[in-house]
């Protein structure tokens, strides 16, 4: 267990160059093509921060209706555009997306609008 310890902290303390000569040992060697390898870069110097600073879609998920489940369907009905038994399915099935593949902005708003109503709101 301490040598897989080891080992995992060799890698992720790989320089870019040094992935990348590893990349090529596998592909040349063996044979095998490490898609895993930008998973390694990412770690690398703060190289995570920056892959989450550059995500731009976001969805939005309701956790739960909270109190006021009627305002918290009425909302969602108003989101999203779906009818009134949709809506209740929607929110009766939390946790569940509310809406998918949107901007920050617009994810930042839809979720106050869905906490204003009672609603308990994660933007993922």
């Amino acid at each position: 267990m301490a040598d897989l310890k080891a080992f995992a902290e060799q890698l992720v303390n790989l320089t870019v160059k040094e992935v990348n000569e590893l990349a090529q040992i596998l592909k040349d060697e063996y044979g095998i093509e490490p898609a895993a390898a930008a998973v390694v870069v990412a770690a690398d110097g703060g190289g995570a921060a920056a892959a989450a600073e550059e995500k731009t879609s976001f969805d939005v998920i309701l956790k739960s209706a909270g109190a006021s489940k009627l305002n918290v369907v009425k909302v969602v009905k108003d989101l999203t555009g779906l009818g009134l038994k949709e809506a209740k399915d929607l929110v009766d099935g939390a946790p569940k997306p509310v809406k998918e593949g949107v901007d920050k902005a617009t994810a930042e708003d839809i979720a106050a609008k869905l906490k204003e109503a009672g609603a308990e709101v994660e933007i993922a």
